[in-house]
């Protein structure tokens, strides 16, 4: 069989559409992990810069519930 000059030009336009788009999917994928891990350290330094400054005294302690004077 032979190929017409459009379709050859049609066939090679879709194979760098396909590469295009699978290149656009990985990078999404790496954006998406990137942004859950910056909001991750975010969380982190958050949590580490409130220790840092004054103790929670909201925040049960573990085993003692609120208003318990100690453990059992």
């Amino acid at each position: 069989m032979s190929w017409s000059q459009e379709e050859l030009v049609a066939a090679a336009y879709a194979v760098v559409f396909v590469f295009v788009l699978v290149y656009v999917a990985i990078i999404a994928a790496k954006l998406v992990r990137l942004q859950r891990e910056t909001a991750e350290l975010a969380e982190l330094a958050r949590i580490r810069g409130r220790s840092d400054r004054e103790p929670d005294y909201a925040a049960p302690v573990s085993g003692v519930r609120e208003g318990e004077v100690g453990a059992s």
